[in-house]
């Protein structure tokens, strides 16, 4: 079973076990230098885009959180260069302890100056992303 699946306006849905995460390149083995305080590694959210091809459509990345109940979609272009997807610690995969499998991360998400994007975006126990042509399923607090 895949740790997380990619799915909605892209050339190639598919699903990456942990293995499959680990193959991609750019990692960032500590996510620390990037997200002071944070641990773990994990690579960046450009990297899945460029595998999966997001399709011209896409405007909108929707995070949904393994139970289904906790989902953010956020503008694509906020966060593409800015995302980071967390799935491990040390040698092995993100604790369910830690947010894991996967832990959905913006870099400087105070700085994107976009009102869809704000820290809840950041999203714990990521287990589908999925791309969408305006806005997808929210379920943040609106407060």
């Amino acid at each position: 079973m895949a740790l997380l699946h990619v799915e909605g306006e892209i050339e190639t849905p598919r699903g990456f076990e942990f293995d499959d995460l680990a193959a991609l390149p750019g990692q960032v083995p500590d996510v620390s230098t990037v997200l002071p305080g944070r641990a773990g590694g994990g690579v960046p959210l450009r990297t899945l885009l460029d595998v999966v091809g997001p399709k011209q459509t896409a405007t909108h990345i929707t995070l949904v959180a393994t139970d289904g109940t906790y989902a953010a979609s956020v503008p694509l272009a906020a966060v593409a260069d800015r995302g980071v997807l967390v799935y491990h610690l040390g040698d092995t995969p993100l604790p369910i302890a830690q947010g894991g499998p996967v832990r959905f991360y913006i870099v400087g998400v105070e700085e994107c100056a976009i009102g869809e994007v704000d820290a809840c975006a950041n999203v714990k126990f990521l287990s589908t992303i999925r791309l969408t042509i305006g806005p997808g399923e929210d379920t943040r607090p609106t407060r």
